[in-house]
């Protein structure tokens, strides 16, 4: 008498197949996202107790201590966002270049804002950089729906982020 594997079973085996494949490729992509946000905190970090702590800030700044879970958070869902397309295996280059163009320009915020200390410059920068990570979604979305929702969190933070420089902007002008 054979036994024969059922048609689930072997389905379950070939998906955790390709997930053991796919693994260093999702760590990968986490991990540079969480690298531009520590890059990023290489320009800020210096800048929380000094600089900034002597900016008149609005009522609706949040606490200091909530930044770092809220950007370690979003830097994790673009990693994963930008895995799930890559993982298409389809023509993803355009995707995946906004997804780095956005990357590197989240790091100028913070270069700009909190290493060179322009919250002018910073403001004109971060449109940029809402408009790279709409691109982004708008490109992402054509992969992996799924994806392009990741990016949700981010962009309404990058909203709030942008208003946010500019009342501290105008405060301190």
């Amino acid at each position: 008498m054979s036994l024969k594997r059922s048609p689930l079973l072997n389905k379950q085996h070939s998906m955790q197949k390709k997930f053991s494949k796919d693994l260093p490729a999702l760590i990968g992509f986490i991990a540079l996202s969480e690298a531009a946000g520590i890059v990023g905190s290489f320009f800020t970090a210096p800048s929380i107790a000094g600089w900034y702590a002597t900016l008149t800030k609005p009522d609706i700044a949040p606490p200091n201590w909530i930044f770092a879970p809220v950007w370690t958070t979003l830097f994790l869902l673009m990693g994963i966002a930008a895995f799930l397309v890559w993982r298409t295996r389809k023509n993803t280059r355009t995707a995946l270049g906004l997804f780095g163009l956005q990357l590197a320009l989240n790091v100028l915020w913070s270069l700009l804002f909190f290493g060179l200390q322009n919250p002018g410059a910073a403001l004109a920068e971060i449109t940029l950089l809402w408009l790279s990570i709409a691109a982004t979604m708008v490109a992402f979305a054509k992969f992996s729906k799924p994806a392009a929702w990741l990016l949700v969190p981010y962009i309404a933070w990058v909203s709030f982020a942008g208003y946010l420089n500019f009342l501290l902007w105008s405060l301190n002008s």
